[in-house]
């Protein structure tokens, strides 16, 4: 009998099992694909012919670069939903102009709207995507959005809030309908069907301006105080200022107007409702000038400051950029460290450095004064 061949090669120590995947923190993630297609046609109530255009549309660029990402259903969403929301304001509204018509169907389709409507059917989760920045991104505006419903004064189904809507979460949303749309031979008509509803409440001419500011303005008028709003234009953004017995209470970006008068009006109400403004409808100060205008400009030296006299280290500022090269938008973040803890602000996207380090601090000074 032949004795079994030794084998004289050597063994090497034992190889570690693989570390377990890192668990995304919510807004988490359906690693089951059948199920997260499954749960786009149980929200809508349709079927699709060809589940690879869902599954297209529930793909972030981030994932991989084997794979289709949304990026060109995204670009056939934008227009559809322009043209079925424009259909349908124009038939409803046969008494508005073409400028509150445009008015009306950008504030339905604005960033900020759509991310609503992506976080109110929790679509994210959905999302595939390698990108932790995102969730980061998409996780604040979340908690932003949950924290909206609890504030009586700043309810509004459709406006701004604080932290910038991320446009990945209106990106789902338009690729789902462009999915919807060519699955459905680009029947327009079917598309509005059945998405029309994810979108309810619409924004009507009759509410449009309905909450915050209208709010603001009552809540001013009951104290002998009038709200004014002052707009400008920086870095291809809308920034609105709100100003009360002469001081700034407000502040508020967005790529629409609208929606950034909405913006400013909700920061205005809850700095003015038991925050750090609310002594204002009292007494009222300042001169009235607009001279905060430009406060933006000094919040990295406001940070600065304020770090050194509480004898915390100085801020941290981390600068992204990203882009073409000649449509370069800088993306910043910092980092504080104090006795509660470390604390990350993200900026709104800038054209210049000192821009995007401002626009970083002023979400850091706010988001330490509320602490």
């Amino acid at each position: 009998m032949t004795a079994p061949a030794h084998n004289s090669r050597k063994r090497g120590p034992p190889v570690a099992p693989p570390p377990p995947p890192v668990k995304l923190s919510p807004p988490g993630f359906v690693a089951d694909r059948a199920e997260a297609a499954a749960r786009v046609e149980r929200l809508l109530g349709y079927r699709f012919r060809d589940r690879a255009l869902l599954e297209e549309a529930l793909t972030h660029q981030s994932f991989s670069d084997s794979v289709t990402s949304y990026q060109r259903l995204e670009f056939v969403g934008d227009a559809a939903l322009g043209l079925a929301f424009s259909n349908f304001l124009y038939l409803t509204n046969p008494t508005l102009g073409p400028g509150a018509l445009s008015t009306l169907r950008a504030a339905n389709i604005s960033t900020e709207k759509l991310a609503r409507v992506a976080v109110r059917h929790d679509l994210y989760p959905l999302l595939r995507r390698k990108c932790t920045r995102l969730d980061l991104l998409v996780g604040q505006f979340i908690e932003s959005v949950k924290q909206e419903l609890t504030d009586d004064l700043a309810i509004a189904p459709y406006g701004g809030s604080v932290v910038k809507a991320p446009k990945v979460l209106a990106d789902i949303v338009e690729s789902i309908a462009a999915a919807v749309y060519v699955d459905c031979k680009f029947d327009l008509e079917k598309l509005w069907k059945v998405t029309r509803w994810l979108f309810e409440p619409i924004i009507m001419a009759e509410t449009v301006d309905q909450q915050p500011v209208t709010t603001l303005h009552e809540l001013c008028q009951k104290h002998g105080k009038v709200a004014q709003f002052k707009t400008w234009q920086k870095g291809g953004m809308t920034v609105v200022n709100v100003f009360v017995g002469g001081e700034m209470v407000g502040l508020g970006t967005s790529e629409q107007k609208v929606i950034a008068k909405l913006n400013a009006a909700r920061d205005a109400l809850s700095k003015l409702v038991g925050g750090e403004k609310q002594l204002v409808l009292i007494n009222g100060v300042g001169n009235g000038s607009g001279d905060e205008i430009g406060e933006l400009m000094e919040c990295k030296h406001k940070l600065t400051e304020q770090c050194i006299g509480k004898n915390w280290p100085k801020p941290i500022f981390k600068l992204e950029k990203g882009g073409p090269a000649n449509e370069r938008k800088f993306v910043c973040s910092v980092q504080v460290e104090t006795q509660n803890g470390t604390f990350v602000a993200i900026g709104d996207p800038m054209s210049r450095v000192k821009d995007a380090e401002n626009s970083a601090a002023q979400k850091m000074v706010e988001l330490l004064s509320r602490l």
